[in-house]
């Protein structure tokens, strides 16, 4: 890969493509997936939005109105399933474990669909790949 971010749907896309792609063949333990925090001052505190994936699953944190989006967008995606949900204590959210079968091209429109539906991000949200 010699490309690790974008900003334009087809090209986040490809992008998202590409470096799971470069997971499976390297073998690596997982790639991360970043997005720039969207212009408003409500989340300068907190970190940017990120969605993990190794082997077969997805891992990301969510709210409890991000959770209800992502089990909607799940529903679109009938061979993926939600495994696991961790909401210790100290945290103010849930960790998410989705497991998706699926080829690249797939789970690429599955990780985009996350920072626009799930995240609320705009059309042209610029992500990172951030490693691989």
């Amino acid at each position: 890969m010699t490309r690790f971010d974008a900003d334009d749907p087809q090209d986040r896309r490809k992008l998202f493509a590409d470096a799971i792609a470069a997971h499976r063949n390297r073998a690596s333990a997982f790639l991360t997936i970043e997005a720039d925090h969207e212009a408003d001052a409500d989340n300068e505190d907190s970190p940017a939005p990120w969605l993990q994936f190794a082997e077969s699953t997805f891992n990301l944190d969510v709210d409890d109105g991000e959770l209800d989006r992502l089990n909607d967008l799940v529903d679109d995606f009938p061979t993926f399933r939600v495994d696991q949900l961790e909401s210790p204590e100290e945290a103010e959210g849930t960790n998410v474990r989705i497991t998706a079968r699926s080829d690249a091209n797939r789970l690429a429109t599955f990780a985009d669909r996350v920072f626009l539906d799930v995240y609320d991000h705009e059309a042209d949200y610029r992500a990172w790949v951030t490693e691989i």
